[in-house]
């Protein structure tokens, strides 16, 4: 069971660490358009954000896959920056009109590259133990619910400034969305240095 707790609170910390912020900025962008009565669209997404970030944790830990970690530390954030971009694109559309098969696989797509990033620390910690499954379930688990409670807490600063402040949902997303790519567009250019 402290193996458990020990890889929950892992997955835990990997998306509330501060100093680690883009999965939250991530986040805040995939779902910034989306209010209470989208619960299931919200969970499904972070749902399989997860699935993918756990995808590359698995290929990696089982060394199916290799990558060079400054290729994925400059994606990340590209990943960030076509969510925010694609949030300013539509951000006068209903939320029915978007196309939520594609916004599916690429949450799935940008999980795997989030997943990628993480991999080698998360190799060094799988590595002294028998078995690599459990504790990436174990990991996930964590994954989801801090993604959960990061979710909530963005789903209701939206609604406090929707519905209290009187803040337009286009108005919304677009300020969000463009300060987020004002965060994130000089980690981006740091990284892109760093190749």
């Amino acid at each position: 069971m402290s193996q458990f707790w020990l890889y929950y609170r892992l997955g835990l910390e990997h998306i509330l660490d501060w100093q680690a912020y883009d999965h939250v900025l991530f986040l805040i962008v995939l779902i910034v358009g989306y209010t209470f009565s989208s619960w299931k669209k919200i969970l499904w997404l972070i749902t399989l954000f997860t699935i993918g970030h756990t995808l590359a944790l698995f290929l990696s830990v089982y060394e199916i896959v290799k990558v060079d970690t400054n290729y994925v530390e400059f994606l990340i954030p590209v990943t960030i920056l076509i969510t925010a971009f694609y949030n300013i694109l539509t951000a006068g559309r209903n939320e029915k009109s978007r196309n939520q098969n594609m916004l599916f696989f690429t949450t799935v797509f940008f999980g795997v590259i989030h997943g990628l990033g993480f991999s080698s620390y998360f190799k060094m910690i799988a590595a002294a133990g028998e078995s690599k499954f459990l504790p990436l379930l174990e990991f996930a688990l964590g994954i989801e619910t801090a993604q959960i409670l990061v979710v909530i807490v963005i789903v209701i600063l939206g609604f406090i400034f929707q519905n209290m402040i009187r803040v337009s949902r286009r108005d919304w997303i677009l300020v969000i969305s463009s300060i987020v790519i004002g965060v994130i567009l000089p980690i981006l250019r740091d990284n892109f240095l760093a190749i």
